[in-house]
């Protein structure tokens, strides 16, 4: 099953209208060759005819089932052949071995392998803790330590208030007595109000006595339980992050020079030494791995998804995507040395010889039409832009300051302060919303209405930065009000209004199945790579920082 032959694809439609990319696919960043997307479209067709195995993907239309990430490695066989391979991303049907399929790197799941016996372990351990945490007297015993120390301070609190009302009726007393008794009889009542004043101290010394001995008790049945609760919950870590350990070891990943690097390797020199979780079980380590280790030559990758939309990310059925950062950026990293690869696009200013138009200026602010490819500010590879720009420009100011960002790639209007005052001013409009933005976005489809309002929450994705997700356990509230312009060539142009500003929150709002399901033209995060992404910040209205005028400012798109 494993023999690279019984799994190497022949093309079954015509290639050579096509010729073969002169270097490698930059996996992070591309538009899939025409060779891939004929391999792609084979083993779609594959997947829909196959009876070998049975998934729930959800691709009946119904709002049901798991997709997946697929992907096919253009290939030259030791023999000269054109062909490719096929692979999945995790696991499919429970199995992470199927007809046709390269294999995993590292097997986890097969008999022989002691992950299934040390997993065994973990799970029986895993049993003990849950019986152990279902075990109706320790409950018990939290809710009464519980409603004991609420008595507690309860009880306290109003012997507490009753020593201050004694205090005072006391204080009164004294007052009074001072002015109206001899002084035998006052020295008489002093000291029966101090013995009332001891007494009402003695109630409260026994009374913390009292429930201390109380609490004291239950808590000393509570830990004998969670003794040997914490016991089990410490051998199952142990034992977790052991076997966590000794997988990271068996995940060996091969490159084209033979060279060969463990999980743990690849992984340590980075910002997370620890890999995340199921680092090499994406479908590009394991095709390039099996390719290398067979002295098949690769040539160009791509992926794309197959079924329905998960929740949180934004994946479309059949829709290509780049390799996610996080899993396996480091691992490719690896793989691709001595590869003659493809530029990486992100790295490098792709606005070097374009204007940074300036539309309004004077002694406060400055308003700049960025083109698409400059950064807002510099990152941390790429110098040029719009900040350093200005920088270069006034070098006598106080700022500039950077009041808002607009993605690299996305063009349009940018406010800078010149000065600290403006600085001030202008924050302040921007963090109480009371400045006015509009966006013009081209999108991939035809709406059925003319406007509507989007709110999906969101939040960073841990594992693929800089991704956004859609969460809505931790996600912050995102809302973005939409008008379609126009609508041509199966495409619509809309008008955007964020109400919020969230990161990339028009592109996943337009790009999302919950939201438009429609990305952007040229979104190579949510969508498919093009010319350029078609998004642009077309209007500002906001107060001068000076003279509290009302201004507005708008630039036409070049789409």
């Amino acid at each position: 099953m494993h023999q690279p032959e019984n799994l190497f694809t022949r093309f079954n439609s015509d290639t050579s209208p096509y010729s073969l990319p002169e270097k490698f696919t930059f996996p992070f960043y591309y538009e899939p060759h025409p060779l891939c997307v004929m391999a792609a479209e084979q083993l779609q067709q594959h997947l829909l005819t196959q009876t070998d195995w049975q998934h729930d993907f959800g691709t009946d239309g119904v709002d049901q089932g798991t997709g997946k990430m697929f992907g096919v490695l253009l290939v030259r066989s030791p023999q000269g052949e054109l062909g490719f391979f096929s692979a999945f991303s995790g696991k499919i049907a429970d199995q992470n071995l199927l007809p046709g399929f390269v294999p995993p790197v590292f097997d986890m799941l097969a008999e022989q392998s002691f992950f299934r016996g040390e997993l065994a372990e973990i799970t029986e351990l895993n049993e003990q803790v849950s019986q152990l945490q279902a075990n109706p007297k320790l409950l018990q015993l939290k809710q009464t330590l519980s409603q004991y120390q609420t008595a507690y301070v309860q009880a306290e609190q109003t012997q507490r208030e009753k020593m201050i009302q004694g205090r005072a009726a006391r204080k009164s007393k004294r007052k009074q007595a001072e002015q109206e008794l001899y002084a035998q009889e006052l020295d008489a009542l002093l000291a029966q109000l101090s013995k009332e004043s001891v007494a009402e101290k003695n109630v409260l010394k026994y009374l913390k006595l009292e429930w201390d001995g109380k609490i004291a008790n239950v808590q000393a049945e509570l830990v004998q339980l969670t003794t040997q609760l914490d016991s089990l919950k410490e051998e199952r870590k142990q034992l977790s992050n052991a076997l966590q350990n000794k997988l990271f070891e068996q995940y060996r990943f091969l490159n084209i020079r033979g060279e060969e690097e463990s999980l743990r390797a690849i992984f340590a020199n980075t910002t997370s030494p620890t890999p995340p979780a199921g680092a090499g079980e994406c479908a590009a380590p394991k095709l390039l791995h099996f390719a290398f280790k067979h002295g098949y030559t690769p040539i160009a990758l791509a992926e794309f998804w197959w079924g329905v939309s998960p929740k949180s990310e934004i994946r479309q059925h059949t829709k290509f995507y780049p390799s996610c950062n996080s899993k396996c950026q480091p691992i490719l990293g690896h793989m691709l040395t001595g590869m003659s690869v493809d530029e990486n696009p992100l790295a490098e200013s792709w606005a070097k010889d374009k204007k940074l138009e300036i539309l309004f200026e004077d002694d406060a602010m400055v308003i700049v039409n960025k083109p698409s490819g400059l950064l807002s500010v510099p990152g941390k590879t790429i110098k040029d832009s719009a900040y350093t720009r200005l920088q270069e420009k006034y070098p006598d100011v106080e700022g500039p300051f950077v009041i808002h960002r607009l993605d690299m790639a996305t063009s349009g209007l940018l406010v800078f302060a010149l000065t600290k005052r403006a600085n001030k001013s202008l924050q302040k409009q921007f963090i109480s919303r009371s400045v006015q933005k509009r966006y013009v976005a081209l999108i991939e489809g035809e709406l059925e209405t003319q406007s509507g309002e989007i709110t999906l929450p969101m939040r960073g994705d841990p594992d693929d930065r800089p991704r956004q997700l859609v969460c809505f356990e931790h996600g912050k509230p995102a809302e973005t009000y939409w008008q379609q312009i126009d609508v041509k060539d199966g495409r619509s142009k809309l008008y955007l209004y964020p109400k919020t500003g969230r990161t990339h929150q028009l592109r996943v709002h337009c790009a999302h199945h919950l939201g438009l399901n429609m990305p952007m033209v040229g979104d190579g995060l949510y969508g498919e790579k093009d010319n350029r992404l078609h998004l642009h910040a077309e209007r500002l209205e906001l107060e001068h920082p000076y003279s509290k005028e009302q201004m507005v400012f708008q630039a036409e798109p070049e789409f």
